[in-house]
């Protein structure tokens, strides 16, 4: 790697780059789930049953208050990542500085929203009322903390933005050991219970964020921004606007989609519920190396796109994708021989296990349209395709809500339903993400439009920059 720390994927061979890049943003995925799991694993050891159970009805409710800063983070990545890749030093700059002010006002609104409205989405949840305090504590505690939280959102995503996977990892790592850490003192020794757990969370980010930016202040040449480049740039804060806008309505979709599903599971019973929950873990897990490999294509295509070079797009596309296909391969196999093994490592329960086990071979038969989705998605948020966000978040929306409902009127489909809507859901958003994706390859293909004689995309530069730039 450059001293630096930047990585230009406009040249090399696509494979290798995609490898380097997504690695790195695995084992930071992986990290950030045991980071989310601290808490639960803390909580449950020494404040019981019922405090483990206020913070798991709070999951969905955080992402869907999350969703919108982290939007708006990934659109601002996405629009550095498309300016390095055109060459324009200067405006990466300016996009480095202006998406500081995006990022930091998004949180602040969020952090406020969430603060106010959580009382009322838990009561829509409807969250019993043994659990309802302490829900409300440690959600209210950790939307607080999201303009802190948003210092390691922001440092990470600029420097992905230019090619450095690696730097946010080791903050990552640095973040999770000392929220384990922090969690213990605060909950075990302090008696602090869930306020203390959140607590623990938004310090150990804010340690690492903090990190995390100084880092990159010192070491990245990008980052040694003029007062010039502190200048609000209309143009590069509409286009991310324009890009993290639809890319948080699809999660925030994916987030109501996901609680609507979870009222469904409940009419079933304690067993379902469980395995459903154990199924979902797994899931969460593997659903890690075809995030990562999004990432990095999201990062490759828009360098790509500011330089101008279709045909690397489409290569890193099939590379990509046969990379995730045979991990998709590997789950495969590993769900139809050791379904339950896996099942066992959350639970006991022998029926339990039986109902986990076979939904897992079903998770994994459905495998290849998360591929399909990941890889389609993340080149097309690359290249900035602010409508298909939309698009998609609207699919999984309707269909992981309404698909199990329906399925459920088939005679003996019972609570089958659940996994194979689920699987239907990614099979149809697949379909969506594909054609999409073809549809942009013919117009791109058919365009003379020169991104490399332009110096940034066309959304970034108005006439007279071009103007400017000719003389």
């Amino acid at each position: 790697m450059k001293k630096d720390s930047t990585l230009n994927m406009t040249v090399g061979s696509p494979a290798k780059l995609l490898t380097l890049f997504a690695l790195p943003m695995l084992l930071g995925n992986i990290f950030q789930q045991a980071y989310n799991l601290t808490d639960s694993i803390v909580v449950g050891k020494f404040l019981g049953a019922n405090s483990l159970a206020a913070i798991g009805a709070t999951g969905s409710v955080t992402f869907l208050f999350f969703s919108i800063s982290n939007g708006i983070g990934s659109g601002c990545g996405i629009v550095t990542s498309q300016l390095f890749g055109a060459g324009n030093k200067d405006k990466v700059r300016q996009s480095i500085a202006n998406s500081a002010y995006i990022m930091f006002l998004a949180s602040l609104i969020m952090a406020t929203a969430a603060y106010l409205l959580a009382p009322y989405v838990l009561l829509w949840m409807q969250t019993p009322a043994e659990v309802y305090p302490e829900s409300l504590t440690y959600i209210r505690m950790s939307c607080i903390g999201v303009p802190l939280i948003v210092v390691y959102n922001y440092s990470a995503s600029m420097l992905r933005a230019l090619g450095d996977s690696r730097t946010p990892l080791y903050f990552l790592i640095f973040s999770c050991i000392l929220n384990i850490f922090i969690d213990i003192l605060f909950v075990r020794f302090l008696g602090m219970g869930v306020f203390g757990a959140a607590l623990a969370t938004v310090i150990s980010q804010m340690i690492a964020g903090s990190g995390c930016l100084i880092f990159a202040l010192c070491r990245n040449p990008y980052f040694k921004l003029t007062k010039e480049d502190w200048k609000l740039n209309p143009r590069i804060l509409k286009r991310s606007i324009q890009i993290g806008l639809p890319l948080a309505m699809q999660w925030s979709m994916i987030s109501i989609s996901t609680m609507g599903l979870q009222s469904f599971v409940n009419t079933f019973g304690p067993t379902t519920m469980a395995a459903y929950t154990s199924v979902a873990r797994v899931e969460s897990l593997l659903h890690q190396p075809f995030s990562s490999m999004s990432n990095a294509l999201s990062t490759y295509s828009g360098q790509n796109y500011g330089a101008n070079k279709t045909d690397r797009i489409r290569k890193g596309v099939l590379q990509g994708g046969l990379m995730a296909g045979i991990f998709a391969l590997v789950l495969l196999l590993a769900f139809i021989f050791f379904n339950r093994n896996i099942i066992s490592i959350f639970i006991d329960d022998p029926d339990v296990i039986a109902i986990g086990g076979k939904a897992l071979i079903l998770s994994g038969i459905f495998c290849p349209f998360l591929v399909l989705i990941y890889v389609t998605r993340g080149t097309l948020n690359g290249i900035g395709d602010a409508t298909f966000s939309f698009i998609n978040g609207t699919v999984e929306i309707i269909f992981r809500i309404a698909l199990p409902r329906l399925l459920f009127l088939i005679p003996g489909l019972g609570m089958w339903s659940i996994w194979l809507g689920n699987g239907l859901t990614w099979g149809i958003s697949s379909l969506f993400c594909v054609l999409r994706y073809k549809g942009w390859m013919r117009k791109r293909s058919a365009s003379n439009v020169s991104l490399l004689e332009q110096k940034t995309p066309p959304l970034l530069e108005s006439h007279e920059d071009q103007q400017e730039s000719k003389t």
